[in-house]
């Protein structure tokens, strides 16, 4: 657990996948063919909170969805990427734009298109219903599901390790 704690510490960016991490995995569509998802009002709140820590939020995704734009406006994250076949080579870009190297990465997946960036990255994250070979190459898996707190979780867990998160809750205790 020490080596899981030491990569957090060291975490500049954030990038989630949507489908399973931001959402529960589900797709539900219309009868006009409108797509719908529900996200988790307690895993927003992550992303400000990690984002007021100074740390980077963005959504790498390799599907396109009007929905995500603007949840990703409403949570303020600038880095937002959608349609994306080759997720390292995103997050790699990414990295590159903030002045970081991958190390100081984290991303949150949960499905074999992951892998080449959670096998790269400094810290990578799943959740408990991803694929056996998914959690295999992830240094922290949440106990909460996708779409039900895991954002919120390891948001927390970062926090905890930068020593930032009770000075975040604190404000809230004023």
């Amino acid at each position: 657990m020490t080596d899981v704690i030491d990569r957090a510490r060291r975490v500049r960016v954030a990038a989630f996948d949507v489908d399973g991490i931001l959402t529960d995995g589900r797709l539900y569509y219309t009868d006009g063919g409108e797509e719908i998802k529900a996200f988790n009002v307690q895993d927003g709140q992550g992303i400000k909170m990690l984002r007021e820590t100074g740390i980077a939020v963005a959504i790498i995704t390799s599907r396109s969805s009007r929905l995500v734009e603007n949840r990703a406006r409403d949570l303020g994250i600038e880095y937002l990427f959608q349609g994306v076949t080759n997720k390292l080579d995103t997050m790699s870009l990414l990295v590159k734009r903030l002045g970081i190297d991958m190390v100081s990465a984290s991303y949150m997946g949960d499905d074999v298109i992951d892998l080449p960036v959670l096998r790269r990255c400094g810290l990578a994250a799943s959740v408990p219903e991803a694929p056996a070979l998914v959690r295999k190459h992830a240094h922290y898996v949440t106990q909460a599901q996708g779409g039900r707190g895991a954002v919120r979780e390891f948001a927390e867990f970062v926090m905890h390790a930068q020593g930032t998160l009770d000075a975040r809750l604190a404000e809230y205790l004023a």
